[in-house]
């Protein structure tokens, strides 16, 4: 093998290297996985703050029909973007974000209020071990799907929003099948990509403790805002700031 051959190989690989980097740091797409009981329109403040930072954000409208049903509606999202994501999870999007993340175009994972599951646990099986202050799900007659009891509300899931934006939270409320909420994990993806953890300190709707204790589980990177559930859309400039840090991080 002659001199010229092994330095232009050299070069050659040199520069796919540093075209590789610069491809790995620029994670410039957030797609959001929002989570029960909420449509996505809460999310429009962060998305908006985001998006003036140069990202590109999707919110998934999954279904909440079973858990295989959403992660294959993430998928379809994720399908559409132009290089490496960045999953965002708020509360059963977790779980669903810990499926889907698995797709080599996924950079990372940011869990906001979020269940965090490990291998063969459920949402039934997670908010069953540490219960949250708030008791007011519902079934609907046929049994089949859960919902938040629309006089509770406020207070389960967005005490700290303004009584006008939590009740047209609970009006326009998304039901979720039990069927999701009793699928099981099968390969979590914080245990091969970066995490990132929002711990809401009011929360009804999933334990605080229950939220620390996933983190600290799967390593993430925690912050704790002073939020009730709906931390999202209380304080959409936090959670924006730590969704772009994490999104600069994970590209690297």
């Amino acid at each position: 093998m002659n001199r010229r051959y092994i330095i232009t190989l050299a070069l050659a690989f040199a520069s796919s290297v540093i075209a590789f980097a610069a491809h790995a740091a620029d994670v410039k797409n957030i797609v959001i996985v929002r989570g029960a009981l909420a449509d996505g329109s809460g999310w429009r403040k962060a998305t908006e703050i985001l998006e003036s930072r140069g990202f590109h954000v999707t919110i998934v409208q999954q279904p909440i029909t079973s858990l295989a049903d959403d992660v294959a509606a993430t998928e379809r999202v994720l399908d559409l973007q132009d290089g490496p994501s960045l999953l965002v999870g708020h509360s059963y999007g977790g779980m669903v974000i810990t499926e889907a993340g698995n797709r080599p175009d996924v950079a990372g994972l940011v869990y906001v209020a979020a269940f965090q599951p490990n291998k063969g646990e459920s949402l039934f099986d997670l908010a069953s071990s540490k219960p949250p202050a708030g008791k007011n799900i519902k079934e609907t007659s046929d049994g089949k799907y859960l919902y938040l009891d629309p006089h509770a509300f406020a207070e389960d899931f967005a005490a700290d929003l303004p009584k006008p934006e939590a009740s047209f939270m609970a009006r326009s409320q998304v039901f979720a099948s039990k069927e999701a909420f009793a699928a099981k994990v099968d390969d979590p993806a914080w245990k091969t990509k970066m995490s990132w953890t929002v711990v809401a300190t009011e929360d009804r709707s999933i334990h605080p403790d229950l939220e620390r204790a996933m983190a600290k589980r799967a390593g993430s990177t925690v912050t704790e805002i002073n939020s009730s559930h709906a931390v999202f859309a209380s304080h959409p400039q936090e959670v924006a700031d730590i969704i772009a840090e994490a999104a600069g991080k994970a590209g690297r």
